[in-house]
């Protein structure tokens, strides 16, 4: 089955967030804009930022993030029970390695 990649501006690429309802999709979508400024602003060339969810056993959420700077990439993986803290949580380990 073909996951579908939701694009937010130009260069954030969201994928398996498809099953998600409207109400957290519009909660996500701030956080993740709000970390991608920051990343923009604390990068020397901010080329994409994609973050990939997919669900895992136990109703937990494995999330997988992915920085591109001026060709270096910066990864991080969670797996969380709560959507919100997992894309909080990953998106913080990247900024984390931004500002080492």
């Amino acid at each position: 089955m073909e996951e579908e990649v939701l694009q937010l501006g130009g260069n954030i690429e969201l994928s398996g967030f498809s099953n998600l309802e409207g109400g957290a999709m519009i909660v996500l979508k701030k956080i993740i804009g709000n970390y991608a400024r920051k990343m923009s602003d604390r990068s020397k060339n901010f080329e994409k930022l994609s973050v990939h969810m997919k669900t895992v056993h136990d109703n937990q959420y494995e999330l997988h993030a992915k920085m591109i700077d001026n060709g270096k990439k910066f990864n991080s993986s969670v797996t969380e029970r709560n959507i919100f803290v997992a894309v909080d949580s990953s998106l913080k380990k990247i900024m984390n390695e931004i500002n080492k």
